[in-house]
């Protein structure tokens, strides 16, 4: 990832817990019999965390509810490999930086926040087979610089949110290289802030996936400057171990053969 317009920043989390919800009270049939529903029959809950904040992925609407491409794909993924899904509500709401540290002390179940596969997530936790890929992109205001390349924005101030591809992405093509220095770069809780900097000219450009930046780009008073590929790819996070992980993968796959996948595509991305 990376994270909405007109969205919240996720504040402090909705904490719910992950386990089993299902029920099955036991009944007396009348008739001497024991009808008590096995534990073994309950429907297993997997809890999503997320970091809103990143439309059209995960990111609140008029009404503060949490919307996305991801949670819509996370509870049809989380459904089809025979689970419940927690419903949105539930979810734990936190900032992307926190996440992985937050699945890894089980305060959820799965991360779905448009997280990129990485090597060094990856040794941390599992992730499922990919489900969608993106680039970067540089965001600047309307009618001001119109950077081509990253040498461009030599001497500029630049913004991304903490912990994400676009931040380390401004590391190693503006901060490492010596194009700015680390006074020039502004870390941000999430995009949101990162956004409103850039049109109040607190910094000059922005980092940020590709999706993302079109979106803030329809919404707000900033353009696309250029693209830098990186071609990532997004993946579902659940714990190191985690055997859920295989079931992920199977649902994810068939919401894709059963056209689930594609609808979703068309509604927030085309």
């Amino acid at each position: 990832m990376a994270g909405c317009v007109g969205g919240d920043s996720g504040d402090g989390g909705d904490d719910a817990d992950g386990g089993d919800d299902g029920g099955g009270d036991s009944t007396d049939s009348g008739d001497g019999g024991d009808d008590s529903t096995d534990s073994s029959d309950e429907v297993e809950t997997i809890t999503p965390g997320t970091a809103p904040g990143f439309a059209p992925f995960e990111f609140r609407n008029d009404d503060n509810e949490l919307v996305g491409f991801d949670v819509d794909l996370a509870t049809a993924v989380i459904e089809a490999a025979g689970y419940e899904a927690a419903s949105p509500e539930n979810w734990v709401t936190i900032e992307f930086d926190t996440l992985i540290p937050s699945l890894r002390r089980g305060d959820m179940d799965l991360v779905a926040a448009a997280m990129t596969i990485t090597e060094e997530r990856d040794e941390q936790i599992d992730f499922s087979e990919s489900y969608y890929e993106a680039n970067q992109a540089v965001l600047v205001r309307e009618d001001d610089i119109d950077p081509s390349e990253f040498a461009d924005l030599e001497g500029r101030r630049v913004g991304a949110q903490s912990g994400t591809t676009g931040e380390s992405t401004a590391e190693s093509e503006l901060v490492e290289p010596g194009l700015i220095d680390g006074s020039q770069y502004n870390s941000y809780g999430n995009y949101v802030l990162a956004i409103n900097d850039l049109e109040n000219g607190n910094i000059d450009a922005v980092v940020i996936d590709t999706p993302v930046a079109n979106n803030f780009a329809d919404d707000r008073s900033v353009q696309v400057a250029f693209v830098f590929e990186t071609g990532e790819e997004f993946g579902f996070g659940m714990q190191e171990g985690d055997d859920r992980i295989s079931d992920i993968n199977e649902g994810l796959a068939e919401v894709r053969d059963n056209g689930t996948y594609d609808e979703l595509v068309s509604e927030y991305f085309q």
